[in-house]
């Protein structure tokens, strides 16, 4: 008995992934190879039923085809964003950028084409899990933390916070905001945002970029018109500005 209870233990602690996705064979592949990697792998093949279980049950990652039956990808991860906020990477066979893009704006986290190798998809799904696996201790949250007037973003704990309000970032949003912030003043071109991003196992392209600005500004309520954090310099890039700084 006290064995099947620290089994189940052990089981309770591990990053449980839920792959979403009507190819049974790939759903199988994924939760061989992750299982010895640390991970609990389960997998539903519908859309509705991938809705169901990702917005009722607490997942570390979720990986998401986007040719489902039911529902599509696009429509899946539109319902699961209006309930959950869980690091989910897409996976299809259409590599076109359109759908990346469309991908993205609505929220996804990365993409992985279905040619990945199995080591790109255990670094691409550490890099999207490191927000939601990572158990901070009491005194990360302050730790080497970089303040820009009322956000203050803390690389300890891969958190930030606007005011008292806690950000809810995906993990590329993070890392551009970290850049930025720690640039502050300066401006960061998109080649030098792709490239640090990139370094990061994230399936990043020149337009993505633009896409991750957007959603950065939207969270921390900056009209891209009147910035008062994130100011777009035409043809340069990206630049950080403090909003309690006089002009």
């Amino acid at each position: 008995m006290k064995s099947n209870h620290a089994d189940s233990a052990s089981r309770d602690t591990l990053p449980r992934i839920l792959v979403i996705d009507d190819d049974r064979k790939l759903c199988r592949l994924i939760r061989d190879y992750l299982a010895p990697m640390g991970y609990l792998v389960e997998a539903v093949h519908t859309g509705p039923e991938g809705v169901d279980r990702a917005v009722g049950e607490p997942w570390h990652a979720i990986l998401l085809d986007l040719m489902l039956p039911g529902l599509d990808g696009f429509e899946v991860l539109k319902r699961i964003r209006a309930k959950v906020d869980v690091p989910v990477l897409m996976l299809t066979a259409r590599g076109d950028e359109a759908d990346r893009i469309v991908g993205l704006e609505m929220g996804a986290d990365d993409y992985l084409p279905k040619t990945f190798s199995t080591r790109e998809l255990l670094a691409r799904l550490r890099a999207v899990t490191r927000r939601t696996v990572r158990t901070p201790g009491p005194d990360a949250t302050s730790e080497g933390e970089v303040v820009v007037g009322p956000l203050r973003v803390r690389p300890a704990s891969r958190s930030a916070v606007l005011g008292d309000v806690p950000l809810s970032l995906t993990p590329v949003e993070y890392d551009l905001l970290l850049s930025l912030a720690k640039a502050r003043g300066r401006v960061k071109t998109r080649e030098a945002l792709l490239d640090e991003i990139r370094e990061r196992d994230y399936d990043v392209f020149d337009r993505s970029i633009d896409v991750h600005i957007s959603a950065l500004r939207k969270k921390l309520n900056d009209d891209p018109k009147h910035p008062r954090f994130i100011r777009t310099l035409r043809s340069a890039g990206y630049m950080m500005v403090d909003p309690e700084d006089p002009e």
